[in-house]
């Protein structure tokens, strides 16, 4: 005999019924056994393809859901959006689809299903039938026009059908199903989850909307590998986005905190400077070692202010502006990749995010990020431009702010985006530093959209707390759509340094900080 779902007995003390237009029994003094005929669901078992549904669409969005989780269902729960969480109750218990809408607006979905029973909530007045013999739409019991589908009513507060006890075969497998949420609660995501999960297919709320966001999220991403997925709110754009994120969270690594996303689930501190030259920052002041403590002492300040996690990093200088023209004439001296290579391993031993700093001289920035590459393709290393050092022909330090343009930030943003895809990477960090507006002319043409790069503005400005603010304010007037605010504390320029309390109730609030 098949294994089947059922209500307490206190809850149906006179009858239950099996499939839909099957007799209904009466039992006295307890339930009778079951029947042989029972109604049956089947979990789809083949993975659908990957969908994405509005969640405040309670029709699309349940319909989506059911057609993502189910082969087909003899009975099915139905009700307007105002019950959504009775018909999600309902749907939950029998281990039955759950849909939100009137049967006409359903109609190809109970078809697809080969629904013979419809079970509603009393009292709400659900357009169950559709149209009868003479065209018009019959009430919530009985035989529903002539659509063939027999309806009961359940009563919301304790889930009792009418006296009687639908008796559902246990599915002997569960849906090929995985259903991605916007945490953001919405009607139709509430019936959504309970159709998914009465499959027995599983359900994931992604912060952000982006199955890279955290952990769980790519852990979620990972278990999916073979279900169908339908990702449910309109965050998550559309089909083609959530697969290729999808496909990004199942096989890259992350980044150090969790999760592929750079932002929002994290801000980072830094120290800046170069290893072994202290007069450039921070981080040259002290060996490496030391360093890796002073990141984290300064990242854990930060524990009490930020709404999410701080987590420590360093802005390496890896090509330092030169008086001096060099052996390449290009007025910037590159540090060999191998003398920063235990930099870069022991950071990520260390969950330390890592940040290279370019200054260029009258080198094109990509010609020298690519002198990086090697470094660039570990997960948690990014790339920071600073045009303040990016000389035109003829040009000297310290006789003039440098400046680089849109166009020329734009091939390097395309060319570290296209690395981070080709090598199956987390998102990388990219910096802008700015203090002035004539060091990237035309930055209204920076191209942001790459969502491999979280691109950031740091502004770079320094002196009183009047002085700093008023630069962070213009510098982060118009900013491209995509780009987010970074922040540097100077020890020496600063008037007074700010504490982590004042940095964090910058607003808007930077996203990455770093200490000269």
């Amino acid at each position: 005999m098949p294994r089947h779902r059922s209500f307490p007995a206190d809850r149906f003390p006179t009858a239950r019924f099996a499939a839909a237009g099957l007799t209904a029994v009466l039992a006295t003094g307890g339930l009778a056994a079951c029947s042989t005929d029972e109604a049956e669901v089947v979990p789809r078992t083949q993975a659908g393809a990957t969908t994405a549904a509005p969640a405040d669409d309670p029709v699309e969005a349940t319909v989506a859901a059911s057609t993502l989780a189910f082969e087909s269902a003899d009975v099915v729960v139905l009700g307007p959006a105002e019950s959504a969480e009775a018909v999600a109750g309902m749907a939950g218990e029998l281990g039955v689809p759950g849909l939100l809408g009137s049967a006409s607006e359903l109609a190809d979905e109970l078809e697809r299903l080969g629904a013979e029973t419809v079970l509603v909530p009393a009292g709400t007045g659900s357009d169950t039938g559709g149209e009868g013999a003479d065209g018009d739409d019959s009430g919530a019991d009985g035989e529903a026009g002539d659509s063939g589908l027999e309806t009961l009513e359940f009563d919301p507060e304790d889930l009792s059908v009418d006296g009687s006890e639908p008796q559902i075969a246990e599915p002997d497998a569960e849906a090929a199903a995985t259903l991605l949420l916007d945490p953001a609660e919405a009607p139709g995501s509430v019936v959504a989850r309970a159709s998914v999960e009465a499959a027995a297919g599983a359900v994931a709320e992604v912060p952000t909307a982006d199955p890279r966001a955290t952990s769980d999220s790519v852990a979620a991403a990972q278990a999916s590998d073979g279900d169908g997925v339908l990702a449910l709110g309109a965050a998550f754009g559309d089909a083609e986005v959530v697969e290729r994120r999808m496909a990004t969270a199942r096989t890259a690594p992350e980044l150090p905190g969790g999760g592929q996303l750079a932002f929002p689930g994290r801000r980072m501190i830094a120290a800046y400077g170069s290893p072994g030259v202290p007069s450039m920052g921070i981080l040259g002041e002290q060996d490496l070692d030391a360093t890796v403590q002073r990141v984290q002492d300064l990242a854990a300040e930060y524990d009490d202010h930020s709404d999410v996690p701080a987590l420590p990093a360093m802005e390496i200088i890896t090509t330092i502006a030169s008086s001096q023209p060099g052996a390449d004439g290009d007025y910037s001296a590159e540090v060999d990749p191998e003398t920063l290579r235990p930099w870069i391993d022991r950071a990520a031993e260390e969950g330390i995010y890592v940040v290279l700093d370019l200054q260029p001289g009258t080198t094109h920035f990509l010609e020298q990020a690519k002198l990086y590459e090697d470094l660039l393709k570990e997960p948690h290393v990014g790339l920071a431009l600073d045009p303040e050092w990016r000389l035109e022909d003829g040009q000297k330090h310290l006789e003039q702010i440098g400046s680089v343009d849109a166009a020329e930030v734009n091939e390097v943003a395309t060319w570290l985006a296209d690395l981070t895809q080709e090598n199956n990477l987390p998102q990388k960090v990219f910096i802008l530093h700015q203090f002035s507006g004539s060091m990237i002319a035309d930055r209204e043409d920076v191209d942001a959209s790459r969502e491999e790069l979280a691109m950031v503005l740091h502004a770079d400005g320094n002196g009183t707390p009047g002085m700093k603010m008023g630069t962070y304010d213009s510098l982060r007037a118009d900013l491209p759509e995509g780009i987010r605010m970074a922040w540097k504390n100077f020890y020496d320029e600063d008037d007074p340094t700010f504490t982590p309390e004042q940095t964090m109730d910058v607003e808007p609030t930077p996203w990455f900080v770093s200490y000269q």
